[in-house]
């Protein structure tokens, strides 16, 4: 297969094939990949990461940081969603169940004016110590919250824990705190 002279940017067949471009921007795009095998070939490997990430995460096999839209799509989908809030600075008992699809950790913090939300985890199992920045994170300025759904393999074979977030908002000015939470996981 001969490389294309003017290739689709990655971005562009992203959002195609997320159904994010309007008509004007859509039809070159199928025109251009429909005559260029090089171009389709991304474009089917597009489609490839897609549905692995998607069978990822209906399988729960990643940590995720989600919607609200998502939380509740998860729920029409039918699945068993374990829900634990928190507010700044609150310890939580939490734990996952045979009959649980899943975990949801829900985060309140002061989000109005927030651009971005940076959250750091520290995950601490006995004298082991595991951090992580995770970078500009979904979060609903409207409701005040940021979603977090661990992996459900992975915590139902963790022994005792803590899980310990700590929510920034970034901006250019540089960093503030939003809020920390605690939450202290038992195996059922």
């Amino acid at each position: 297969m001969k490389p294309c002279a003017s290739p689709i940017e990655l971005e562009t067949l992203v959002a195609y094939w997320l159904g994010e471009l309007d008509e004007a921007a859509r039809k070159p795009v199928e025109e251009h990949y429909l005559g260029c095998a090089f171009c389709a070939t991304r474009l089917e490997w597009v489609a490839a990461c897609a549905a692995g990430v998607r069978a990822l995460v209906h399988a729960n096999a990643v940590t995720l940081s989600i919607t609200p839209a998502f939380l509740e799509a998860m729920k029409r989908a039918g699945l068993r969603v374990r829900e634990y809030p928190a507010r700044p600075g609150e310890t939580v008992s939490c734990s996952i169940r045979a009959e649980d699809d899943a975990v949801v950790s829900r985060l309140s913090a002061p989000l109005a004016g927030a651009a971005r939300v940076d959250a750091v985890r520290t995950i601490r199992v006995g004298d082991q110590v595991t951090r992580q920045r995770l970078e500009d994170v979904p979060f609903d300025a409207h409701t005040g919250e940021v979603l977090f759904t661990p992996s459900t393999p992975v915590l139902r074979a963790m022994p005792a824990h803590t899980w310990h977030v700590q929510l920034l908002a970034v901006d250019r000015q540089g960093e503030r705190a939003l809020g920390e939470y605690t939450f202290e996981h038992s195996p059922a």
